[in-house]
């Protein structure tokens, strides 16, 4: 019954996300900015409007 104690402890520290990379939630954000028809800008939306972020950076699509 110890053995699941550990393993359990082992699967906790896998899936806690490095500090600095939000792993998971930086994968949603860059997945949800693409659903919503974004794209990930590396500097600045130019002559598009900023929708939200992704991975520190910002979501940018077409204005309408």
């Amino acid at each position: 019954m110890r053995i699941h104690y550990l393993l359990f402890a082992l699967l906790f520290l896998f899936l806690v996300p490095v500090p600095g990379h939000g792993g998971i939630i930086n994968t949603l954000q860059k997945y949800y900015c693409r659903v919503r028809g974004g794209r990930c800008a590396v500097l600045s939306c130019l002559k598009e409007e900023q929708i939200g972020k992704c991975r520190g950076r910002k979501c940018c699509r077409r204005k309408k």
